[in-house]
């Protein structure tokens, strides 16, 4: 047995040193008290690591097929009323939506920018006072009210009953409404006098658009949009003028969900027009984006970049409508963000490595800075003796 502990004395790689040999000095003292200072800040650095969350970043090719993709956004038109503001959506597939109405919200401004009225998309409601049957005759007493669409019927059966109803028959025969005093529907609701009474007024709106996962594109327009002869026209009403001011603020645009560290570059942008009449157009790239929290909770959503360029336009130019465009892209990559804790044992490590490193280094430093007063010291004491 003593033979045994005799091996294991043998393999002490730390040999003690008697307390009398042990020379303390004033650097050493400061030394010690600087790298023990420096330990604790490392270390304290690495608890903070290793507590928090860290993110891990991934490239992969995006393998995704017939998913949606949600266009979230809000933006202030501070020159243009509610009233002649339409939404169209259109993308690569071919599928449009012309004067989109669901999941939106416009809000009447001052030219104060204060909130006036809050209200779906949409001008008046039908008054069923005295209207005007498809006939030709007036709504008589427990008849049913069908009025005409003024030659835009698409049967013999459709009925117009409001002036939203005959401006979307005229949009889809590809027809403009150029005097709506001649519509009975506008002229019982008002619609006229309502868009006069609008004028200088803006208009804010907002709320999101449920679109397919390709290239596309979606702009807001004075007028409703309409096809003719493979060319997109804008019914802009005649007692609108032909100038317009599309001066506008993005308060937000997102391509789906939000998620940490997330940066939209348009949030909070405003474009000043100088001149009347012209084509804002943002071309966007818009980078499929998968967040992964500590939880394992998964976000699917996008990230973005973006250009711009404004395009000034004559009035009366089929193919430059005035107004602001967003064309968006998709990439093929897909960027993939991962929460993780670090592991304890990654962070053991750490720690050994700092509070190794630091008494390593600082003993080196020690030992140089003791021999070398050593030597300094030693020339002294020959010079004055010599």
């Amino acid at each position: 047995m003593a033979g045994v502990m005799n091996r294991l004395r043998n393999l002490d790689a730390y040999p003690k040193i008697n307390d009398d040999f042990y020379s303390r000095t004033l650097s050493g003292g400061l030394i010690t008290l600087v790298s023990s200072i420096v330990m604790l800040i490392l270390f304290f650095s690495e608890l903070r690591l290793y507590l928090h969350p860290v993110t891990e970043t991934q490239l992969r090719v995006d393998t995704s097929r017939g998913e949606k993709l949600r266009i979230n956004f809000d933006v202030t038109f501070p020159a243009l009323a509610c009233s002649i503001i339409s939404l169209d959506s259109m993308d690569i597939s071919g599928e449009r939506h012309l004067d989109v109405r669901h999941d939106i919200v416009k809000r009447r401004l001052d030219s104060y920018g204060n909130v006036i009225e809050t209200r779906q998309d949409g001008i008046g409601h039908t008054k069923i006072d005295n209207p005007l049957q498809r006939h030709g005759g007036r709504l008589e007493h427990n008849e049913t009210y069908c009025g005409s669409c003024y030659g835009a019927e698409a049967s013999d059966e459709e009925c117009c009953n409001s002036c939203e109803e005959v401006r979307e028959a005229y949009r889809k025969k590809g027809w403009a409404m150029s005097d709506p005093e001649i519509i009975d529907q506008c002229k019982r609701e008002g619609f006229v006098q309502r868009v006069k009474d609008e004028e200088g007024e803006g208009c804010n709106i907002f709320g999101y658009l449920e679109v397919n996962k390709v290239a596309g594109s979606f702009h807001f327009v004075p007028g409703k949009t309409f096809r003719q002869s493979g060319f997109h026209l804008q019914d802009l009403l005649v007692f609108q003028g032909d100038n317009y001011n599309i001066s506008h603020k993005v308060n937000r645009l997102a391509f789906g969900d939000y998620f940490p560290s997330v940066v939209n570059p348009l949030d909070g942008v405003q474009w000043s027009q100088e001149t009347l009449n012209g084509m804002y157009q943002y071309f966007i790239k818009v980078v499929p984006t998968e967040y992964t929290d500590v939880k394992a909770h998964i976000i699917q959503s996008n990230q973005f970049s973006v250009t711009e360029h404004f395009e000034k336009t004559e009035a009366g130019q089929a193919q430059s409508l005035p107004g602001v465009f967003f064309f968006y892209d998709l990439s093929p990559i897909k960027v993939i963000f991962t929460e993780q804790h670090v592991e304890f044992l990654h962070f053991l490590t750490n720690v050994c490595a700092i509070v190794g490193g630091i008494f390593t280094v600082s003993g080196i430093i020690d030992s140089f800075v003791y021999h070398g007063q050593r030597a300094i010291k030693k020339k002294m004491e020959i010079g004055k003796f010599g």
